[in-house]
């Protein structure tokens, strides 16, 4: 194992694509997950794993992972606090799961917004419910943090979490997405077609893509 070895964990691979452009050496890793990559950054082996989405899927992708020094979760996630823009990156300090919580390290990096990450079991649909979520102190939403950060604490490995922002804290979503997702973690295509609106489908592509890439250029400036 690397002294410097990195594990960052997501829900699918479209989160991984600005980061991994700026690794060298990438081959695919054959584990008992959706997707799964290993290269080299910075001189050391880092590995990626998208298992789709929730907290038990990305606990699970951590078991089966090659050993490493630290474990990061990384990908999208919907903004609670209302001056957070698409694209931002944002540094967790504590992730929150409603019954428990964890707490999460800083890495050396560029500067960015940090604070409570809401983990929860299902995408947050309508602005009131982000409201209500960020009644209890969160500033993000997602749904694979807790499962990441449970893992890191049974293997006795530091933990962080780095997530920038694909939909705004006022926003509702047209499409029910939670509809849309099967027992695999992933998204249903084609229910996700029948639903959704062209004009709709175009503006998510393009704030997943600006999402992903300044994610990527973030976590390549940052030291774990």
């Amino acid at each position: 194992m690397s002294a410097h070895s990195v594990l960052f964990i997501g829900a699918d691979p479209r989160e991984f694509t600005g980061f991994l452009s700026h690794w060298r050496q990438i081959q695919p890793l054959q584990l008992p997950v959706y997707w799964a990559r290993t290269g080299r950054w910075k001189g050391h082996e880092v590995h990626a794993i998208a298992n789709g989405a929730g907290a038990e899927r990305a606990f699970a992708a951590v078991l089966v992972a090659p050993k490493s020094s630290a474990i990061c979760s990384i990908g999208f996630c919907g903004a609670l606090d209302e001056t957070l823009r698409i694209g931002d990156v944002f540094v967790a300090t504590e992730i929150r799961n409603g019954s428990s919580s964890w707490p999460a390290l800083q890495p050396h990096g560029p500067e960015a917004p940090t604070g409570a990450v809401a983990s929860i079991d299902h995408v947050a649909q309508t602005a009131e419910e982000k409201r209500n979520l960020r009644a209890s102190g969160a500033s993000i939403v997602e749904m694979e943090a807790s499962g990441v950060a449970r893992a890191s604490e049974d293997l006795d490995l530091p933990f962080y979490c780095i997530r920038a922002v694909s939909d705004l804290a006022r926003e509702d979503f047209a499409t029910d997405f939670n509809a849309a997702m099967s027992p695999d973690g992933r998204f249903n295509v084609i229910s996700l077609i029948k639903q959704l609106q062209l004009g709709e489908l175009l503006r998510l592509q393009q704030r997943t893509a600006l999402a992903s890439k300044k994610l990527g250029d973030f976590l390549a400036a940052t030291t774990f």
